[in-house]
């Protein structure tokens, strides 16, 4: 993937959620922050435009000048921090954002040698805060509006993305889909939850609040419960998949292939167990 630096901005006052912290506002168990910064897990470096917090990974922290003075005045002082030619600028409330998306930004830009790319939500509308850019040009604009205007307090993003050359990219259904309201927060809480993603949802959780970086095939883990549920005892599933974990830990080597070489151990034993029953 090409090397760019992120700028994520957490400020603003929030006034259509009573002025509440929307960043730290949890969406599945994760801070919208939080969810945001996983999208952009490869950037050389990840700066973060608002209150300092605790975050699940190291980030640079910054202010715009006045606070408050909204996403342009927030984007001139996270550039300031960055050094790579390509910077990806997202809003801290994109809780679909993955990191697809931000793959397919990067194409987009690189591909066409032009001044960047933003995502175009489902209704083909412009979203400048899921966007990447070219910094040099990014820097020139935004220089050019401050000595224009005397400052970039206050000014709207149009300002800037009418100046530049931007590709369209229609990145997915939700993957610019913001929290605005409560409702929206409430939205994006029963969305996690559908059957075909709630399990991925928990698993991310969990790794996150267990401070643990492990892909794991959650299939061989599930088959692995199911046996030892059917073939011993329901209660055997979750400690079963515990002494898996366990092993694999004590183990040396690949940690995905010692979950994998631990469960499939357990599977047979599993199956050994039930196959006695059943010539008894």
């Amino acid at each position: 993937m090409t090397a760019y630096d992120a700028i994520v901005l957490a400020g603003g006052a929030a006034k259509r959620l009573g002025g509440a912290d929307k960043p730290g506002i949890r969406v599945g168990g994760r801070a919208l922050l939080d969810r945001v910064l996983a999208a952009c897990a490869d950037a050389s470096t990840t700066v973060v435009v608002g209150g300092r917090r605790p975050t699940v990974r190291a980030v640079t922290w910054t202010r715009e000048e006045p606070q408050g003075g909204g996403p342009l005045a927030a984007l001139g002082a996270g550039v300031r921090c960055t050094a790579a030619e390509w910077v990806l600028v997202l809003s801290a409330d994109l809780p679909f954002l993955g990191e697809s998306a931000v793959g397919a930004l990067l194409a987009a830009a690189v591909d066409g040698q032009r001044d960047g790319a933003l995502c175009t939500d489902q209704d083909g509308r412009d979203q400048p805060l899921v966007a990447v850019y070219r910094a040099e040009p990014l820097r020139r604009e935004l220089a050019l509006l401050a000595t224009e205007h005397g400052s970039l307090s206050g000014l709207p993003l149009r300002l800037l993305t009418n100046e530049l050359d931007l590709a369209r990219v229609g990145a997915g259904p939700h993957a610019s889909f913001d929290c605005d309201t409560w409702e929206d927060i409430a939205s994006a809480r029963a969305r996690i939850r559908e059957h075909g993603t709630v399990l991925d949802e928990w698993i991310t959780a969990v790794k996150n609040e267990l401070g643990i970086e492990l892909d794991v095939d959650t299939d061989v883990l599930l088959d692995l419960a199911r046996d030892a549920a059917h073939g011993v005892a329901r209660p055997a599933a979750p400690l079963t998949t515990f002494l898996v974990g366990y092993a694999a830990a004590k183990a040396s080597g690949d940690g995905p292939a010692a979950v994998a070489e631990a469960a499939r151990k357990a599977a047979t034993l599993a199956l050994r167990w039930a196959d006695e029953n059943e010539t008894q």
